[in-house]
């Protein structure tokens, strides 16, 4: 019997199984078609415009941005998603410049960002207040907050409180980085944009196209039979934005 895969979050060794980059390429395709859809409903473009990525991991969303044609700031609060992230590819995307610090304080300039992307944060964090008055202060008038996150509902606690932390053939995420006071629905979250400023526009729910997929790919993933980047096909997240978010939803606001 093989042994039970170590679970460690922003670790690139070949053993060890990162829940959170795993959901960021799962999710990559989606958060980017998400993005490209709202420049387009609000009629802007990149053209070389200061964006952050808030929670950027190892920087796959980041680089995403910029290939869309943004100047990235991609803030993270761990210091070893920093390192592998500048590691990854330090010469193909000069437009990324990564650093290390936690969402509830930056330490980043008013007024600097056309756009911020809020990924792996909203759920996470215990301060979510905090986090988006530092959201408004970064964001210029006018300024796009897109973000994704966890809803709280039956299915997404046994989701993401069950079969991603305990239960043992799909767990892939340390016990304790979810928890239910910390998925927000998405009226939670609007009244809390709206305590600061950020008017939300809209929310979208996304989803594997078939859940069963999701979990093949999770089985597979921890027992070593494919890859993190062999993992998106066989998820297939889409988005469903006439559906009512039951696990994970996208949204976007604007600053007033």
């Amino acid at each position: 019997m093989a042994a039970a895969p170590r679970i460690e979050l922003d670790a690139d060794e070949p053993d060890t199984v990162d829940g959170r980059q795993i959901r960021a390429v799962a999710f990559q395709e989606c958060r980017m078609a998400y993005v490209r859809g709202t420049l387009a409903a609000l009629g802007r473009a990149p053209d070389g415009r200061p964006a952050l990525v808030m929670g950027s991991g190892r920087g796959l969303l980041a680089r995403g941005l910029a290939g869309l044609g943004f100047d990235v700031t991609a803030v993270d609060p761990s210091a070893a998603a920093t390192r592998i992230a500048r590691a990854a590819h330090p010469h193909d995307h000069p437009a990324v410049a990564y650093r290390t610090a936690p969402a509830e304080e930056p330490g980043l300039a008013d007024a600097a960002f056309d756009l911020a992307y809020y990924a792996d944060t909203f759920e996470i964090t215990p301060d979510p207040d905090r986090v988006l008055a530092e959201a408004a202060r970064l964001l210029r008038p006018g300024g796009v907050l897109v973000y994704d996150t966890v809803n709280r509902t039956p299915l997404s606690r046994l989701v993401y409180l069950g079969a991603f932390q305990r239960l043992p053939l799909t767990r892939i995420m340390p016990t304790g980085r979810y928890t239910a006071a910390r998925l927000r629905t998405p009226a939670e979250l609007a009244a809390a944009l709206d305590r600061h400023g950020l008017r939300e526009e809209d929310i979208c729910d996304f989803r594997p196209r078939d859940p069963r997929g999701l979990i093949r790919a999770t089985v597979a993933r921890r027992r070593g039979r494919i890859t993190d980047e062999q993992i998106p096909p066989l998820a297939d997240f889409v988005l469903a934005p006439d559906a009512r978010p039951r696990v994970t939803y996208l949204g976007y606001a604007l600053k007033g």
